[in-house]
């Protein structure tokens, strides 16, 4: 006997995208290492946790040293308090109901994503639009349920749906059928938004063909334009066709601290091999009740204090930070004669490369020239090719610096 692996691991033709970045600067940096990099390529936040959260933090922390107050294992699905501040703060205000049984605390939007796959069939077929966030295609591969990839870059068996320019960034329906679509808006990683009556498309196109939507809405709170729903339950009849994630890593600065949450309504149905409707918030349930043990109970403490007054004021301060950034970085490059999308209801900011240059080019010349790092479009889909990403999630004094330096490149 032998171990056998998961081949599926083995159709995966290039290394994680981010992984690949971090490759190129190591190389730069043990070349040049006296150069000062300034890293606008993953979407990691500079700013450090504000004052209302690391406050509720360290009281939390206190109680895990004191016997009477002591928490060991925590639900699985989260801490009713971190729900209910959730629900009320999050969905209430847009006049969307939820029970705490729908609301299941997590430890990433990336991980669910990637993990709801385990309760669906493995014959399911999957859309995703492209550009991509790269997590939907790659787990659905070391699932099984794609082909290997062709030569232009797109799996077998995956229905992409195309964002670019010629559409305005708005994905079509899909032209074949489809069971489950995974849709990120405002979107990673070309910072583009739809509208209410845009997603509505795709909401009653899931209600007609019986398929699920899986709606990543990790930035919402960056939005700025009033017709951007900030949860696709704010569209009539979700509950039934949609799952919502969401996550306080770009929102308040989770990144290092890890917090996050997925919404799987009662009303929403899935059907097994005879044709029978099954309720999905269940499987959900028994799979993280299987396979996760929770976020733990300072975190979520800290993580429900982003929703108090003094939380939010913080928190919004530092929101607007970011957008102002995003607001430099989009008149920069506009003014160098660049074509430049998001950056108004987003953090990211997505640019097409100067006299069609490949993305990897544009990479390599920012790294080189500007020491910048950028995210190459093509990482991130075929039609990505051609881009390139930026974030707003560095200093002001590092945007206007990597936007100085940018502005003097000689395209």
């Amino acid at each position: 006997m032998v171990v056998k692996i998961n081949e599926n691991y083995l159709k995966l033709k290039s290394s994680y995208l981010f992984v690949e970045v971090a490759r190129r600067e190591a190389e730069f940096r043990k070349a040049n290492p006296d150069a000062d990099i300034i890293k606008m390529g993953i979407g990691d936040v500079t700013k450090p946790l504000v004052p209302a959260v690391i406050k509720a933090f360290h009281a939390a922390v206190d109680e895990m040293a004191d016997a009477e107050t002591f928490m060991g294992y925590g639900p699985e699905q989260g801490y009713d308090f971190l729900a209910e501040a959730i629900i009320e703060n999050e969905y209430k205000t847009y006049g969307i109901d939820l029970d705490t049984s729908e609301v299941f605390i997590s430890d990433g939007a990336k991980s669910d994503t990637a993990n709801i796959q385990d309760i669906f069939g493995i014959d399911n077929k999957i859309a995703v639009t492209d550009p991509v966030y790269t997590v939907y295609v790659d787990t659905n591969v070391m699932s099984g349920r794609t082909g290997e990839m062709k030569d232009d870059g797109m799996y077998e068996g995956l229905t992409y749906l195309k964002c670019n320019s010629d559409n305005d960034f708005v994905p079509e329906l899909p032209s074949e059928p489809v069971d489950i679509i995974y849709l990120c808006y405002p979107n990673n990683p070309t910072g583009t938004t739809l509208t209410k009556d845009q997603l509505k498309v795709f909401v009653d196109y899931a209600k007609e063909n019986n398929a699920l939507i899986l709606f990543d809405a990790a930035y919402v709170a960056f939005i700025n334009e009033d017709d951007v729903p900030h949860s696709i339950y704010e569209i009539e009849g979700a509950k039934e066709v949609a799952i919502e994630f969401k996550s306080f890593s770009k929102t308040a600065g989770f990144t290092g601290t890890r917090c996050a949450y997925t919404v799987v309504p009662k009303e929403l149905m899935g059907y097994d091999s005879k044709g029978n409707e099954v309720e999905i918030n269940p499987l959900w349930n028994r799979r993280q009740t299987t396979k996760f043990n929770g976020v733990s109970y300072p975190v979520q403490k800290a993580a429900e204090a982003v929703y108090s007054d003094e939380g939010k004021k913080q928190i919004g301060e530092i929101i607007e930070y970011y957008m102002e950034n995003a607001k430099i970085i989009r008149k920069s490059l506009t003014d160098l004669g660049l074509d430049v999308y998001g950056g108004v209801s987003s953090p990211y900011i997505w640019v097409k490369t100067p006299n069609d240059m490949d993305s990897w080019a544009f990479f390599d010349l920012l790294l080189n020239e500007a020491n910048v790092i950028g995210t190459p479009g093509s990482g991130f889909g075929p039609s990505g090719e051609g881009y390139l990403r930026l974030t707003a999630f560095n200093t002001l004094e590092n945007t206007k610096e990597a936007m100085d330096r940018i502005s003097k490149l000689e395209f």
